[in-house]
């Protein structure tokens, strides 16, 4: 059974899709879904580590490192979350809708995190892997198929390197929020030049962010 459709308790999923810019617009007392998304996030993490530990024995821990990394980054998240339309779901301040926040991929991610966190508050840590199994999880075999190990920024520097141009330069360009949520804007530069921007929960998530676009702009990716 499908464990968002089995949700006992209704409001605790609804909160999973609360965006805290929406809670100075309500007249209601309600709690962000930032909780959650903590929660989630954790969970995420161990569950597909898990998959990947028993699944391929074969892999050192360096390959089960950057294939967890493809998988969990924002940009795999938010592909997930606009699959189930998300976005439609979530509840944003008139600032946020205005500026396109149901097709932000950093708040697409977060809120499929949230969500992993209040399924497995709501029904438990199978559950949780079934959601998964029927989301992200068949990703990683889609990057094991075609031998995809690396994480974006090696391949970037890789690529880099082969042009004989000096290594990329990681710049944060902006950060926001609390010091226990800390949210990070980083720039990839290459010769001087933006070539890609990221944004997430740590420096390192943003810039594998940002290179991930840098190597869908050169067409590496």
């Amino acid at each position: 059974m499908n464990p968002i459709s089995a949700f006992n308790n209704k409001e605790l999923l609804a909160q999973a899709f609360i965006h805290r810019s929406y809670l100075n617009e309500s007249k209601k007392k309600l709690e962000s879904n930032e909780r959650l998304e903590f929660l989630g996030d954790s969970i995420l993490s161990f569950v597909v580590s898990e998959h990947l530990f028993k699944t391929y024995p074969q892999f050192d821990e360096g390959i089960l490192t950057n294939l967890r990394s493809l998988v969990v980054n924002t940009k795999s998240l938010a592909k997930a979350a606009r699959a189930l339309d998300f976005g439609s779901r979530l509840m944003l301040s008139k600032g946020e809708e205005d500026s396109r926040g149901r097709e932000n991929e950093s708040l697409l991610a977060n809120t499929f995190e949230a969500v992993i966190g209040a399924i497995f508050l709501d029904q438990g840590i199978d559950a949780v892997k079934v959601f998964l199994s029927d989301t992200i999880i068949p990703r990683i075999e889609e990057f094991v198929q075609k031998r995809v190990f690396k994480d974006p920024k090696s391949l970037l520097q890789e690529y880099v390197q082969s042009k004989r141009q000096n290594s990329p330069v990681y710049k944060v360009l902006h950060e926001e929020g609390p010091a226990h949520a800390k949210r990070f804007t980083i720039g990839v530069f290459i010769e001087d030049i933006q070539t890609g921007e990221g944004r997430g929960k740590s420096k390192q998530e943003a810039e594998e962010q940002a290179a991930q676009q840098a190597l869908e702009k050169i067409g590496k990716s």
